[in-house]
């Protein structure tokens, strides 16, 4: 009995499994239900085929965590192997066919000859909850930024002038949204009645809103069409975005809570830039386990800051942006090295020495975030704070 390779094409239902011996014979070919006694049932057969057991698979989370789960329970690990990377690797064997059995054998395949696949740690369960709690917020956070389009599109076919007035992003004017929307409606009650209506509803600098409301909805007189069921339109996304902000400050909340309570925490928020919801978004794009990269360049080019080479025949030094990296890192470096350059003297003398060469504002913080990664994993490195010079 020798190794034995293990493809597993995940599916929401059933997945599907081939195995396949040293040689690539195919030793099992089986569908099983996304069910727990299935799963067992499946990796106690594959594992009785050969001395040793590797299995792949080409989705970690969604409908393949109940399947990671339950091999990591019986001591297995397992290599990943992405489906974009899938679906272009099939386009080598023969055939042009698409089906679960073919994937999974060509996972196996992949297993059995690609050397330089690396095994999926086990995921510290922290950073496993923060990257639940970082795929909410985004959701949510797509959501308000979708809810504010609208509400500026409606507000805007009442009053022009009140929409150009009024940042409707913050709670105070989507406040005074929810109870008034048309130039008429805020011409009568006048500033200072509606001064006070702001302020019993907890609206920081309500005089001052009130004031700025009230001068934009004299500016227009006339009163358009429709204007009574626009208002409506207005005040209900007015008052959905105040529920998506506490929403999003409810997610903020635990986030932080549970991003103090990760070892790397306080070595993290110590660079200048990154707070706590920065530094839960760090954990949670590289799963808390930065043996997974053992340099900064590694680090540089998970996160999309590290230029790949785009030679071809006499045409050399041509580097190009990555096609694959984490979104999610680059926008944690990318945000984090832009804020730093407010706070952080050594941040602004590169940026400005950057500027100086001639780059353009993204550029100069791309830079800077590239240099910034170097920093952070030295920090991670060594477990020593950052030290300002």
């Amino acid at each position: 009995m020798g190794r034995v390779w293990a493809g597993v094409d995940i599916g929401k239902e059933h997945h599907h499994c081939v195995a396949i011996g040293d040689h690539g014979d195919r030793l099992l070919s089986s569908r099983v239900a996304n069910d727990e006694a299935e799963l067992t049932e499946l990796i106690a057969e594959v594992v009785e085929l050969g001395e040793e057991t590797v299995w792949a698979i080409d989705l970690i989370d969604g409908p393949a965590s109940l399947f990671c789960a339950v091999l990591r329970d019986h001591g297995n690990g397992f290599l990943f192997v992405p489906g974009r990377s899938l679906q272009r690797i099939a386009a080598v064997y023969p055939g042009a066919g698409k089906t679960d059995a073919r994937d999974a054998a060509i996972l196996a395949q992949e297993a059995r000859v690609r050397h330089g696949l690396r095994p999926r740690p086990p995921l510290d369960p922290i950073a496993v909850d923060l990257q639940l709690l970082t795929a909410r917020r985004t959701d949510l956070v797509c959501d308000r930024t979708r809810t504010f389009n609208r509400l500026r599109g409606h507000l805007t076919t009442i009053t022009p002038a009140l929409e150009r007035a009024l940042d409707v992003r913050r709670r105070g004017v989507l406040t005074l949204l929810t109870g008034y929307q048309t130039p008429t409606a805020l011409r009568r009650i006048g500033p200072a009645r509606l001064t006070t209506w702001l302020h019993r509803r907890g609206v920081q600098s309500p005089r001052a809103l009130a004031e700025r409301a009230t001068a934009a909805a004299r500016l227009q007189s006339v009163r358009v069409t429709g204007e009574t069921l626009a208002a409506a339109c207005v005040a209900e996304p007015a008052a959905e975005a105040l529920v998506l902000h506490r929403r999003v400050d409810d997610v903020d909340h635990r986030m932080k809570v549970l991003f103090h309570d990760h070892h790397d925490a306080a070595l993290i928020t110590s660079m200048p830039g990154i707070g706590d919801i920065l530094g839960a978004e760090f954990i949670a794009a590289t799963g808390g386990d930065m043996a997974r990269f053992p340099t900064a360049n590694h680090l540089a080019s998970y996160a999309g800051l590290a230029p790949v080479p785009h030679d071809s025949g006499k045409y050399h030094g041509i580097r190009h942006r990555p096609r694959n990296y984490h979104r999610g890192l680059q926008r944690v470096f990318y945000q984090s090295a832009r804020i730093s350059v407010r706070c952080c003297a050594a941040s602004q003398t590169y940026y400005d020495r950057k500027r100086g060469e001639g780059k353009s504002h993204t550029q100069a913080v791309i830079a800077l975030a590239r240099r910034r990664v170097n920093v952070l994993w030295a920090i991670l490195r060594d477990r020593q704070p950052y030290q300002g010079r």
